[in-house]
């Protein structure tokens, strides 16, 4: 069985020790869960190029893309899901909702407590266990 990879960015935003995460609203790919917000990779476009552009067609705010943080990858039958984080800071902060119906600023603590699709649970617990 040919193992379909797709790649997806996430942006890791963080302000005052909160890390910002967002549920997909209702009608979207995994409705209800929380998720560090971001995209697919389009042919042509680098990882961080990516991001800005995943988070402006999201959220229409921009931001600047600091370091790569970690990746994480997650099977689902014939398609495999490899999820890139990259550390980030918001440049605008008018934050407009297109794929989610609410954020919130958590402490890494408490990103486990929400329900997180499989992959970004990875990173939240190295997001956690990276402060101790």
């Amino acid at each position: 069985m040919k193992v379909k990879t797709i790649i997806v960015l996430g942006a890791i935003i963080e302000k005052e020790g909160k890390i910002l995460i967002a549920r997909r609203m209702i009608g979207q790919s995994m409705a209800g869960k929380w998720e560090f917000p971001g995209g697919k990779l389009e042919p042509g476009e680098t990882e961080k190029e990516c991001l800005k552009r995943e988070i402006h067609e999201e959220m229409k705010v921009d931001i600047e893309v600091l370091d790569f943080f970690a990746e994480s990858k997650y099977g689902m039958g014939k398609t495999e899901i490899n999820l890139k984080c990259y550390k980030a800071k918001l440049v605008s902060e008018d934050i407009k909702l297109f794929n989610h119906d609410v954020i919130v600023w958590v402490t890494p603590d408490e990103l486990l407590n929400y329900n997180m699709p499989p992959a970004d649970v990875v990173i939240a617990k190295k997001l956690k266990y990276e402060r101790k």
